[in-house]
């Protein structure tokens, strides 16, 4: 099930519970489960409104550490979080009895870091490419629609975000080769 087919989706602010979706509760108690405290990216995806948002800032705050690793290191990185990130987003999806809920945040953080791969330093470049992922996530042009729709579990739930990460890292690299 995609975020943006749900049909139910509602937000609420009362008590502890801070996101719903087709009556699935999410609440601060998950957090307390390392699984749910990782696919949620640490807290964020409990934001009532835009997780996802959310959740690519933490993106960011990841990121602000590792910007100067040698490029090597740095998709090594990488790669060990998508591959973490896949069972990760499949055991929290399972446990959650939902596929793909918008809390589940861990995705964004990888395709965020995807999108920064080689990136030149500075806070324009990195709020540069949190915009460029953030519209390839939100918009899905094909095929990260088509992705995110037939593909399932948790490469599922991570391979749209890597597209997106990587189409944004394209106009990122376009960008700095041209100025």
């Amino acid at each position: 099930m995609h975020y943006s087919s749900i049909k139910g989706f509602a937000v609420y602010c009362t008590g502890y519970t801070i996101l719903s979706m087709e009556g699935y509760k999410l609440s601060l108690i998950h957090l307390k489960n390392p699984i749910h405290f990782l696919a949620l990216g640490f807290g964020a995806g409990l934001v009532p409104k835009l997780p996802g948002t959310a959740g690519t800032a933490v993106g960011v705050l990841i990121y602000l550490p590792l910007q100067s690793l040698h490029w090597l290191y740095y998709l090594l990185l990488v790669l060990i979080l998508f591959v973490v990130g896949i069972w990760l987003c499949a055991k929290s999806a399972a446990e959650l009895a939902v596929h793909d809920h918008p809390g589940i945040v861990w995705d964004e953080i990888v395709g965020y870091l995807i999108a920064m791969t080689a990136a030149p330093q500075g806070w324009g470049w990195i709020m540069l490419g949190f915009c460029l992922f953030r519209l390839f996530d939100i918009n899905k042009p094909w095929p990260i629609r088509w992705l995110d729709q037939h593909v399932k579990g948790g490469f599922g739930i991570m391979i749209d975000d890597v597209l997106a990460g990587i189409f944004s890292v394209a106009i990122l690299q376009l960008i700095a080769y041209l100025l």
